[in-house]
């Protein structure tokens, strides 16, 4: 298969959108949406191909302040104050914003409608679109997410202090700070490959991160608040993945997403944490799959 090239479109609000495909033109569209501080890389390429190999066409992309998407420097982002106590007096931006660039990539690209594939932020991200843009949403595949309640899907007391301290601004220390991270929500039966993600984590770097577009993201989810009601509006076919051994979206986020939306295939992965970890490829590309071929 091809080595995806990067390609970009802008959408409204004077974001301009990177983006990259793997498999056939004519196959139909699998978008998939990354998590909060992590850019369309962190789908690997092998999981890419491995969905394209089932007839996908699938569609990577940087959220707007990620990677060479645009980052909106010129918003304040919030103050630790306000992550902390998840008041957030004036985001940036919200989910519902990127959700509407994910469907101005879906414009730019003349299709219109996707299967969407979410994973964390992504998630609700993808819950999001469904909702709010039903007609352009095929299937929806829902992983490590949350509806937003504020009872349900938090981090453990443990992991939430490391995602409020400053992020670091050399690549070598932000690169040791990401491993360590990882370490504390990846998933303790199916350990990371260090090499393998030092290799993510300084590529992560060098198409570009900031503290400052870390907090505008997760100010825009702590912003959004309980999606619980607009969820139930999603009548297409749903599947929620989440890890049993998630430490920061508690499994309880992923119960309460597929309580919410009527008729969800809810998937408790025993071991898994907040990653796709490589040895769980086969289950998750098979249970994607399988979901989008209830939409026909």
């Amino acid at each position: 298969m091809r080595d995806p090239v990067e390609q970009y479109c802008d959408v409204e609000g004077g974001i301009r959108l990177c983006y990259e495909t793997f498999g056939e033109e004519t196959d139909p569209p699998c978008l998939l949406v990354m998590g909060l501080g992590f850019q369309m890389i962190a789908w690997a390429d092998e999981f890419c191909e491995q969905l394209a190999s089932h007839g996908l066409r699938v569609i990577r992309f940087d959220n707007r302040d990620a990677g060479r998407s645009t980052h909106l420097s010129d918003a304040p982002a919030p103050t630790l104050r306000e992550l902390a106590t998840r008041r957030i007096r004036q985001p940036a931006y919200t989910l519902d914003d990127m959700a509407r660039d994910a469907a101005g990539l879906l414009d730019h690209l003349g299709l219109d409608r996707a299967h969407v594939v979410g994973a964390s932020m992504g998630a609700m991200i993808s819950q999001t679109l469904a909702a709010q843009s039903p007609e352009r949403v095929l299937s929806l595949a829902s992983i490590m997410g949350s509806t937003g309640a504020r009872l349900t899907g938090q981090p453990s007391a443990r992991i939430l202090p490391l995602l409020l301290r400053p992020q670091a601004k050399d690549r070598a220390k932000y690169v040791k700070q990401s491993i360590g991270m990882l370490a504390r929500i990846g998933s303790p039966a199916y350990p990371g490959e260090q090499r393998e993600q030092r290799a993510l984590l300084e590529a992560t770097f060098d198409r570009g991160v900031s503290g400052a577009s870390f907090g505008r993201q997760l100010g825009a989810i702590l912003a959004s608040g309980n999606r619980a009601k607009a969820l139930r509006r999603i009548a297409v076919p749903t599947l929620v993945v989440h890890g049993r051994a998630d430490r920061l979206i508690a499994p309880s986020g992923g119960r309460a997403t597929a309580r919410a939306i009527k008729g969800a295939s809810l998937l408790l992965v025993a071991g898994m944490g907040h990653d796709l970890p490589r040895q769980l490829w086969p289950l998750l590309v098979g249970a994607i799959v399988g979901n989008a071929e209830r939409a026909g």
